[in-house]
């Protein structure tokens, strides 16, 4: 089995054990499109709360995620992503609920959503966003499943991998794209993947995900990118604040 049959194996006896929730009223966000989409200037930043993965391992498991978080706002990231799987990346969906109340800015729930009570459960934590991975899905669940999360006013990330998946987002009427540089079959990461995947300008908002180590990493897929999303190098840096600036680069 690779990376993705494991986690998804993994998730069907997570969800099957998950009670159905009510739905709560929570806080009102921004909306993470239009926030990115009125300042096209600049790259925008998806900063997230990543304890740990299936192939690094730890990666910062004891750091204090309401702290980092307000790192992140202050730092001026445009959202929040909150790993909330707890087998394969050591969170839960207690990080979400944390952080939601220490922060005002959209807040993507991270995880392998594969059923509706994930999305409820989701937004009753807190978030603004949620994410649907087109390769752990097919065509009518992640219909289905899209409709659902914005009948909840839940913004979605739909990912792609390879330009098969992007038609599929793409057709399915994604207003948010997020091209991942992971392969989630073998966890290897190369930015060539978006850089081969780059969308032309469009009212769709792009992000590139995964692989961002500095400026000049993001630099490369400014041009065709509204956003990057970036875990692992934030986690691990002694000045959170500082690099996440720094990964905001120009796009005039």
């Amino acid at each position: 089995m690779n990376f993705l049959e494991k986690i998804l194996a993994e998730k069907a006896i997570e969800v099957e054990n998950m009670p159905l929730e009510e739905v709560k009223q929570v806080k009102t966000r921004p909306s993470f499109y239009e926030t990115v989409k009125k300042s096209p200037e600049k790259v925008h930043l998806l900063g997230e709360i990543k304890r740990a993965s299936p192939s690094k391992g730890n990666i910062n498991t004891e750091i204090d995620i309401l702290a980092q978080a307000k790192k992140y706002q202050t730092a001026g990231v445009s959202g929040i992503s909150v790993l909330t799987d707890e087998v394969f990346f050591k969170g839960s969906i207690e990080d979400l609920k944390s952080v939601s109340e220490v922060v005002d800015v959209p807040l993507l729930c991270k995880d392998f959503i594969i059923d509706q009570k994930q999305l409820i459960r989701a937004k009753n934590a807190g978030a603004s966003m949620i994410l649907l991975i087109v390769a752990a899905l097919t065509k009518e669940k992640l219909t289905e499943l899209y409709r659902a999360a914005r009948a909840l006013d839940l913004e979605v990330l739909v990912e792609t991998h390879d330009g098969e998946e992007l038609a599929i987002a793409q057709a399915l009427g994604a207003t948010i794209i997020g091209v991942n540089n992971r392969s989630l079959k073998t966890f290897d990461v190369s930015i060539a993947t978006s850089e081969t995947l780059a969308p032309e300008p469009s009212e769709i908002l792009y992000i590139s995900e995964s692989g961002f180590k500095t400026a000049d990493d993001v630099a490369r897929v400014a041009k065709a990118y509204d956003a990057v999303l970036v875990g692992e190098t934030l986690m691990r840096a002694e000045k959170a604040k500082e690099v996440a600036q720094a990964l905001q680069v120009s796009r005039v």
